[in-house]
């Protein structure tokens, strides 16, 4: 027989506080103040989806013809993906490590920290445009601007990663009378080395949908075919692209799933 009490009649469920309340009135109504700002209506709203049926009406049947280029977009933009997410990780390794707390002290951690908020507070396209102004149009660019955004994303995870381990495992090899790097490689790494393989792998896949973006302000990769063919309005060209593009995702996905599964084992 149950001991529960039974839940009196006069409480709800669910039942929203009065602060709760406010919040989402002031929720409510800075959203409809944001929308009237933006010019946001219900008539260019209709407008834009004829337009949009009109475009995509447009881009059927895809032009493989100019494979050519496609293929060299394609390939420029998963190598630059690759270049990006190495240089990436293997600098965020000793950034995480320095800006783990658990194992180093303040006056380390604060500074490299900063150094990955630095590095995470922009988007890929924006680092591209510097870096276009800095070392001229081309895969150069691109790669340096993948490299900072992998810094910025996989050095925060691996730090916060290294904070999440078990101190137990390191003060049983410290006990041993082991140098800090012995500690590293027996203590912390056996505990954090499958997150690690799968933050890389991660950052592999966002890598090769960002290659894609910032090839469009001239950092390389098949980003900048895409614009050309929106400019010269080759719509049935950018579709051919568009699908290509999804086909490199969903092989960067498998190949993703592929090497988790490799390491578990």
């Amino acid at each position: 027989m149950s001991t529960t009490a039974p839940v009196p009649a006069y409480i709800k469920p669910f039942q929203a506080s009065p602060l709760a309340r406010a919040g989402w009135v002031v929720l409510i109504v800075y959203l409809a103040w944001a929308m009237s700002s933006l010019d946001f209506n219900y008539a260019r709203f209709v407008t834009g989806l004829d337009n949009g049926a009109k475009f995509i009406h447009r881009m059927f049947p895809p032009n493989f013809e100019r494979w050519d280029l496609l293929v060299k977009g394609l390939t420029e933009s998963l190598q630059m993906a690759f270049i990006a997410s190495f240089l990436g990780v293997i600098i965020s390794l000793p950034l995480g490590l320095l800006a783990a707390r658990n194992l180093m002290p303040v006056v380390v951690t604060w500074p490299v920290r900063l150094i990955v908020i630095a590095c995470r507070s922009f988007h890929p396209v924006i680092v591209a445009i510097v870096c276009v102004k800095a070392v001229g149009f081309g895969a150069l660019a691109g790669i340096i601007a993948l490299t900072v955004a992998s810094i910025g994303f996989v050095g925060k995870l691996f730090a916060e990663a290294i904070e999440e381990i078990s101190m137990k495992q390191i003060e049983a090899v410290r006990a041993t009378g082991a140098s800090f790097m012995n500690v590293v490689v027996f203590g912390v790494v056996p505990q954090v080395m499958f997150r690690f393989i799968g933050f890389s792998a991660y950052e592999t896949d966002a890598n090769l949908r960002n290659s894609t973006m910032v090839g469009i302000v001239g950092a390389g990769g098949i980003g900048g075919t895409l614009f050309a063919a929106f400019q010269r309005f080759d719509y049935d060209y950018v579709f051919a692209i568009v699908l290509s593009i999804i086909g490199l995702i969903m092989v960067g996905e498998v190949l993703q799933l592929w090497v988790k599964k490799v390491f578990k084992q």
